[in-house]
């Protein structure tokens, strides 16, 4: 039977944790409204939750290059699912590997995954390295392979998900019983993972989502535009933005140029970046608290 005091406690726990998701959405549903409010409104009265005026001149704005935005989102969703599918199965490959700490050697490669961590050769070796060696500049493997390789912290995070989490002995008896290494990592280290695999995954999909530093080192508007992803065109339309203000007294006899609505389809260009993961976000979550529920051992 429930208690006075327990009843209260959960009330003001709702309570307050209402209060902390409201200034979480809060920022959300501001950048919402100022993408449509009318750019010469909100630079001379500021942003507000409640504009007196209405504009859809910053999403017309971005219209015109409604093509050329189709066709990236395209992109994001195929490297976004290919680049989370390929991480999650290297990233935890390895960590199985060096989990098994009684193996000849996996402490040194443990050592050299930390190093990484720690240090690097830097964005010039790293560009070099790529373009010269592996050539992968304007190409579809632009976008995918240098976030791919840059696992070291998800590895540990796995790796110290299997060592602690998931009792040696299940794997004992798998031995016992004929079962493969690469059998029980799939039979049973991986059905047994799904809150880590799940966190993982969302960490590496959001990362490529939000990705717009591979595109701009290793694609150039000459030879690789055709995969540009949708973080790259917004980040191009900004700095084009940027770049006609500077110039706005040069341009002021084009009055299109002139007027543009350079405050408000800032915002717009925000709210197109994070739409999709706004509404997909929450399909994703109840997975992973699924997976949080059913990842125990049971007795």
């Amino acid at each position: 039977m429930k208690t006075r005091e327990y009843k209260i406690t959960q009330t003001l726990a709702h309570f307050v944790c209402g209060i902390f998701s409201a200034m979480a959405l809060l920022p959300f549903l501001l950048l919402i409204i100022i993408s449509f409010t009318e750019n010469e409104w909100a630079l001379n009265n500021g942003y507000s939750y409640f504009p007196q005026k209405f504009s859809l001149e910053a999403y017309h704005y971005i219209s015109v290059q409604w093509e050329q935005i189709g066709r990236a989102y395209l992109m994001t969703f195929i490297v976004t699912i290919a680049g989370t599918a390929l991480s999650v199965i290297i990233t935890t490959l390895f960590a199985y590997g060096i989990s098994h700490t009684e193996i000849p050697g996996m402490k040194f490669i443990s050592f050299l995954l930390i190093f990484t961590m720690l240090f690097n050769g830097g964005l010039v070796a790293t560009y070099y390295s790529y373009v010269r060696l592996f050539h992968i500049k304007n190409t579809f493997f632009a976008i995918l392979v240098p976030s791919l390789m840059m696992g070291a912290f998800n590895v540990i995070l796995v790796r110290n998900y299997f060592k602690f989490s998931i009792p040696d002995s299940l794997s004992e008896a798998a031995r016992i019983d004929g079962a493969s290494e690469f059998r029980i990592f799939c039979r049973i280290v991986m059905p047994l993972s799904k809150p880590i695999v799940a966190t993982v995954g969302l960490m590496t999909a959001l990362a490529y989502w939000n990705d717009w530093m591979n595109g701009m080192y290793y694609l150039s508007e000459r030879g690789g535009s055709q995969y540009f992803t949708i973080q790259v065109i917004l980040n191009n339309i900004n700095e084009n933005i940027q770049v006609l203000q500077q110039n706005a007294s040069k341009l002021s006899a084009a009055g299109s140029f002139a007027k543009m609505p350079a405050a408000t389809v800032r915002m717009a260009i925000a709210v197109i970046g994070i739409l999709p993961i706004i509404v997909l976000y929450p399909y994703f979550q109840k997975y992973f608290i699924k997976g949080i529920t059913l990842g125990g051992v049971k007795e």
